[in-house]
């Protein structure tokens, strides 16, 4: 029972219920439409000058990953910019790894930006609106300097063009699939989360609130699906109308970098739905991704007519004897395999919201953050802790910004070795408390601990947090393949920046808060 209960103020059935509770109300809220509809408003603000939308598209996705949390904007803001830079003809990885950089560094603002978050409020027994107060200053630093960092390797109009061909502005309204969901969603979601925030002044445990608060989320979400059901109202947008939009918003530019496309394998299908993207570092040109709209559209077209056609035949032999006569002749697990498949899809209809939330939902973050609380468990129990707390110790002598750098450092290295940023964090935590630090020097490795577990997502391994493997399996299923090196080489430099600018406000952050006069001349 202890990995479920949890020791040293660590519960792991807290941080995991406060998760699922926030990623509900935030992926039902990307449902309406909202961020996608952000995004086109983003970029009719950019316009055709390349390195002012480079900048918007960062600027809203620190914003929206500082609300949000980083894995609601990663699951969409990858999807369109995939269909972005496509229509575009741009260079997908200086956007991509833009993207990834800015929403994982957001989520160190708020303590439920990140499930390392509530770990450190919780082990340090750290406030959880103090905790926003220590870490503005550093997520500032860090937001900026790593820009600048991403600018500079991406200077290249390869990567970041200077114009692009735009024509008109997209229609922010047509990707708003539901704005009564939205601005309901919104407000919970706002509630929420200051809520939270104002309580924890007072010690509650922060699923207390967020739970009711997804429950009431949830309600609404059937009762306005059934209502819009029985109405006969229009519950979903188009899927496909994003990219009609972007295909007639921006074309590719022609340059002297542009390349022919690759010529698609035989036996691929081209639909709307699926378009065939680049491969790491292609370009498409503006001739090729003429004709393929070209050819896509025709592709949509026959495959409208052929599924018009074979409904019209489901409708004619939908009969109560041809439907009874078909039973007849399956067998008990076709026959229950068929009731089922109709059965979901009558659900779906009918509560489209919950249905598609549904699998969307961190599902994989129990077994996960179950293992790591026993491993790490297994390690003190083993005495393992205890040695390392003692190597910290003599390492730092319990110096405030020796302990800074030594644990923001280890905190990024352990990213990538020790089970994404969570478990890293986990293990940190529990060898700072066993190590018995002053209380300067604790809450400077926590702030510190903080710093280096949402940066280190931004690291050499897909696997240095979970928000790395959902971003590169949405690349993989949009047919982008980008190598484990790739991915090290175009994070090196933001990472290292904002390794040192991050602890290096930190240790000014100490400084005024724990004068030498106040611990001893360290």
């Amino acid at each position: 029972m202890v990995p479920i209960s949890g020791t040293d103020n660590v519960k792991p059935y807290n941080i995991l219920i406060l998760f699922f509770s926030l990623a509900y109300m935030a992926i039902t809220l990307d449902i309406t439409g909202v961020l996608q509809a952000a995004a086109f408003w983003v970029s009719n603000k950019g316009g055709s000058d390349g390195y002012k939308l480079y900048l918007y598209f960062y600027i809203m996705l620190t914003v929206l990953s500082v609300v949000l949390g980083n894995d609601p904007v990663i699951l969409s803001g990858t999807a369109f910019l995939v269909y972005y830079t496509n229509a575009s003809g741009l260079e997908p990885i200086s956007w991509l790894i833009s993207e990834f950089a800015a929403a994982n560094t957001a989520s160190m603002v708020l303590f439920v930006g990140n499930p390392t978050n509530v770990v450190i409020c919780e082990g340090f027994r750290v406030n959880n609106a103090a905790f926003t107060a220590y870490t503005i200053l550093p997520f500032l630093a860090c937001s900026i300097f790593c820009f600048v960092a991403l600018a500079f390797q991406f200077r290249d109009q390869k990567y970041v063009p200077r114009r692009l061909n735009v024509q008109g502005d997209l229609d922010v309204r047509s990707v708003l699939r539901d704005p009564i969901g939205a601005w309901v969603g919104s407000i919970l979601l706002g509630s929420c989360l200051i809520t939270i925030i104002v309580v924890s002044f007072v010690h509650v445990d922060v699923w207390i609130i967020s739970l009711p608060f997804a429950v009431a989320k949830f309600f609404y979400d059937i009762g306005w699906d059934h209502y819009r059901h029985v109405k006969k109202t229009q519950t979903g947008g188009d899927p496909n109308v994003m990219l009609r939009e972007l295909r007639a918003h921006v074309s590719p530019p022609v340059n002297a970098h542009s390349e022919p496309e690759p010529e698609p394998k035989k036996g691929a299908q081209q639909t709307l739905d699926v378009v065939p993207l680049r491969r790491e570092s292609s370009a498409v040109s503006a001739s090729q991704t003429r004709v393929n709209t070209r050819n896509n559209t025709a592709e949509t077209d026959k495959t409208y007519v052929k599924n018009l056609e074979d409904k019209v035949e489901q409708v004619k032999s939908a009969s109560p004897e041809n439907q009874l006569d078909d039973l007849e002749k399956l067998g008990l697990s076709q026959r229950l395999n068929r009731v089922y498949k109709e059965r979901r899809h009558r659900f779906a209809d009918h509560f489209p919201t919950f249905y598609t939330a549904l699998p969307r939902l961190p599902f994989a973050l129990v077994p996960f953050a179950f293992s790591q609380f026993i491993l790490i468990e297994a390690l003190a129990h083993q005495g393992w802790i205890e040695i390392f707390a003692n190597w910290l110790v003599r390492a730092s002598n319990r110096q405030i910004y020796p302990t800074i750098w030594l644990v923001g450092v280890l905190g990024v290295v352990l990213c990538n070795i020790s089970g994404t940023n969570i478990g890293a964090t986990i293990l940190l935590t529990k060898i700072v408390r066993a190590a018995d630090m002053p209380d300067s020097s604790s809450r400077a490795a926590a702030i510190a601990l903080a710093v280096a577990s949402n940066i280190g997502a931004v690291s050499f391994t897909f696997s240095a947090s979970l928000a790395g493997l959902l971003w590169n399996q949405i690349l993989e299923q949009k047919e982008i393949y980008i190598k484990q090196r790739t991915f090290a080489f175009w994070n090196t430099l933001p990472l290292v920046v904002m390794t040192g600018v991050g602890l290096g406000v930190v240790c000014a952050e100490m400084a005024v808060l724990y004068p030498p006069s106040r611990t001893g001349g360290l």
